[in-house]
């Protein structure tokens, strides 16, 4: 089958680079821990029952399995049978749970201290990847079986976004939703709207489009192609069969990863056209869940 050209408005997308962004990130993660109050790291959290002290946990365990297991090699696999995507994400969730809890005997200043040095090794580690050389794990919720370092460098990036936003929120610190900060991570998180959408039938060539609005105003479109759904960057002509529109702040982030309850969607997310195709947007996350 010969496939349909492009609608007019969309452009293929290209890599996005965060590993420049990491050592300001560290930055500005270290200001905020360093700031905190007792109380503060026992505030909750988005992130089901963890704490302050257990997303700061959850990052340091993160920073030390990418330092172990990609930089060091040093592996060890799975102490269970992995038959398919619900098996791994158990394993996952296991492994973040036993590295919030053996955290727990270690005190607010030396999880600090730790994730000070810990978080400059992840920057120079991510810093001396060649972006276009295979990645030793893949993005499997960008519905990737195998990634480049660009892209597994992204998902790490947004990892530590988003538990950074998730302590920020907790203890009402100013947001990170710059450009500089928002762009990248919005480019990434998009990705995972194909398999979102994977089960969604509709004709050869319908397109969907997501707008983030605001200071970053961004686009993506997804067009069904060749019996699957493709993502493109902007927005098409004519106009898409459905478009959500969204702000530029906690509403987006939440969307992506896990912390928008579907009762307050309807109040946060604008939809034209044919609603049954923005649905499954609500499905889309950009982390193993």
């Amino acid at each position: 089958m010969t496939p349909l050209p492009l609608p007019t408005g969309l452009s293929r997308l290209a890599p996005t680079s965060t590993a420049e962004l990491f050592a300001p990130l560290h930055r500005e993660l270290m200001a905020l821990l360093r700031g905190l109050a007792p109380e503060d790291w026992e505030r909750p959290t988005v992130a089901g029952v963890w704490r302050v002290r257990d997303v700061a946990a959850h990052l340091l365990d993160g920073d030390l399995r990418k330092l172990s297991g990609q930089r060091d090699e040093h592996r060890l696999g799975p102490d269970r049978p992995i038959d398919g995507y619900r098996d791994l994400v158990q394993w996952i969730d296991a492994e973040n749970a036993s590295g919030v809890a053996f955290a727990q005997r270690l005190s607010p200043r030396l999880l600090v201290d730790l994730l000070e040095i810990t978080g400059r090794w992840v920057a120079d580690f991510v810093a001396s990847l060649d972006p276009h050389a295979p990645a030793r794990i893949s993005v499997l919720w960008a519905g990737e079986t195998r990634s480049l370092n660009w892209m597994d460098t992204g998902r790490e990036y947004t990892e530590r976004w988003h538990h950074q936003m998730q302590i920020r929120e907790a203890v009402k610190a100013p947001d990170l939703f710059a450009d500089r900060w928002l762009r990248p991570l919005l480019d990434l998180s998009v990705r995972a709207l194909p398999p979102a959408y994977a089960e969604t039938e509709a004709p050869e060539g319908t397109t969907v489009t997501l707008v983030v609005t605001g200071e970053t105003r961004r686009a993506w479109t997804l067009v069904r192609e060749g019996g699957g759904w493709g993502l493109y960057g902007g927005e098409p002509e004519p106009r898409a069969a459905a478009t959500t529109k969204v702000s530029a702040g906690p509403a987006v982030w939440r969307l992506f990863y896990n912390a928008l309850p579907r009762a307050t969607a309807p109040a946060v997310l604008a939809v034209s056209g044919e609603a049954r195709l923005a649905e499954p947007l609500l499905r889309a996350r950009s982390v193993m869940v």
